[in-house]
């Protein structure tokens, strides 16, 4: 799964990784603790919208401002998601498209155990599509003529979808440790926020 990058180098809250702008950051366990910086600062970022008055008074402090709607906004962005490419041919398949998030991971089980049938954002509009043992991903399924096409076992899916699964969690549990280095004051609040984001359980 990857996380679209905009602009790293646009607060200096904490360390970041430098990464190209507009580009995509791989979630996983692997990451050094400025690859998290830049994947914490990026998703809290997506979330940095004017929020209700509901939400509480918003914060004067530099850190507390950028934090404000991450840990505040009951519905959290995070730009991304699966991206699926065949190594023989390094043909991509399914790539993230424009206002596709990887809070919406769990389509890929609607896919598999429910509708058989989901689309991954627009500009490509890539698709995945159960017909029976097999799922055909579309790469662009507004040109079906001419996208490329690659079709897999549900089973092959559904082991692809729990590693996947598993790098999100991974990730997660860097960033709670990354948190309480870098956000002591907020720390048990962004991992939290942050699980919300990418639609996984708290870590134990």
């Amino acid at each position: 799964m990857q996380h679209r990058v905009h602009d790293p180098a646009q607060v200096a809250l904490w360390p970041v990784g430098e990464h190209e702008s507009y580009g995509y950051l791989v979630l996983n366990g692997e990451l050094t603790p400025a690859e998290v910086g830049t994947a914490v600062m990026q998703i809290a970022d997506c979330n940095a919208l004017e929020p209700e008055e509901e939400h509480g008074p918003h914060p004067n402090d530099p850190l507390g401002i950028f934090l404000h709607g991450l840990l505040t906004m009951p519905d959290l962005f995070a730009a991304g998601g699966f991206r699926v490419t065949d190594n023989a041919t390094d043909t991509v398949f399914v790539e993230p498209g424009c206002c596709n998030g990887l809070e919406t991971w769990r389509d890929w089980l609607e896919v598999l155990n429910g509708t058989g049938c989901s689309y991954f954002g627009h500009d490509p509009s890539s698709m995945a599509e159960r017909l029976g043992d097999i799922v055909r991903l579309t790469f662009d399924a507004h040109e079906s003529d001419s996208s490329p096409v690659i079709e897999l076992s549900v089973d092959q899916i559904r082991t692809l979808v729990a590693g996947a699964q598993r790098d999100l969690q991974d990730f997660l549990s860097l960033a709670e440790t990354w948190a309480e280095q870098h956000l002591p004051t907020h720390a048990a609040a962004v991992t939290a926020a942050l699980a919300r984001a990418l639609d996984l359980a708290p870590t134990p």
